[in-house]
């Protein structure tokens, strides 16, 4: 499988599944969760990765401990052989089968297979970099973040061939600056509160387009008082209507679309006919 983002972006909106397809008793960052993304149709698996006390990766999102193992204890504190002992919990706080995998493990297992956001890249970006190429999957993988000094000056440093899209929140002046810049800067992730925010605006999306620049944009809700994409999410999806939820992002002419609910947001899009380009 060959990976090309600009390409993929060509053939049909980019899919991404955060922190895979969890529910029921299958937790989210568990190896089983980013499979179930696979099955789903997600086209990229959003993986977030923390590093134990004896300086080992794993999968997990940081401060999640008691929402996630029913525990107060700070993994980063523990050594990995702690830590791979460990049970998720499922939503009703009730112990799973399901372990924490090692980095890895999960960059082995998803090898050739799928594009890859690996979240919180910037607490190891030394380990978690030297990781990736080790296993040869620098094609496979993108890093987002803020806008800063140390963020450009990590990647032009260390990994300026890494995937980059900076997180802009209602306008982008950095656009013209970072195409410039010694870094391998593929497109924006936008936020933005409403309809008509400039970030929104198909005139936007289409000057990204035309410099060779692609536009993320999130129908996840990860704090309902915080909106990512001006309500257009995958909770109005589900309970005001799928065009208003879903279709609107897609009208829109987003490239990427991250989610909670690939398997239906894929359905919807396929039924219709807005996901292949």
């Amino acid at each position: 499988m060959a990976f090309d983002l600009f390409e993929k972006s060509k053939e049909n909106i980019i899919v991404v599944a955060h922190r895979g397809a969890s529910g029921g008793n299958i937790p989210c960052n568990t190896l089983t969760a980013y499979e179930i993304a696979l099955k789903q149709g997600a086209d990229m698996i959003e993986a977030d990765v923390s590093c134990s006390s004896d300086g080992k990766l794993f999968m997990f999102h940081p401060g999640m401990e008691l929402a996630h193992l029913n525990k107060l204890k700070w993994l980063k504190m523990m050594s990995f052989d702690r830590i791979k002992k460990l049970k998720y919990s499922n939503y009703d706080n009730t112990p799973t089968q399901f372990g924490i995998s090692s980095f890895d493990d999960f960059l082995e297992q998803f090898k050739g297979r799928c594009y890859i956001n690996i979240d919180k890249f910037w607490n190891n970006p030394e380990k978690i970099y030297e990781a990736i190429k080790r296993h040869n999957m620098i094609d496979q993988i993108l890093v987002k973040s803020k806008i800063s000094e140390n963020v450009l000056s990590v990647l032009e440093n260390l990994c300026p061939e890494l995937s980059f899209i900076p997180i802009v929140a209602e306008k982008h002046p950095m656009h013209k600056e970072l195409m410039k810049r010694n870094v391998n800067y593929i497109g924006a992730e936008v936020l933005f509160e409403k309809d008509d925010s400039l970030l929104a605006n198909k005139d936007f999306i289409n000057m990204m387009h035309s410099d060779g620049k692609l536009v993320w944009v999130n129908s996840i809700v990860y704090d309902y008082r915080e909106q990512l994409s001006g309500g257009h999410s995958d909770d109005t999806a589900m309970t005001v209507s799928e065009d208003y939820g879903w279709g609107w992002l897609a009208d829109r002419g987003f490239d990427f679309i991250q989610t909670d609910w690939t398997m239906m947001l894929i359905d919807y899009l396929k039924r219709t006919n807005r996901y292949y380009r």
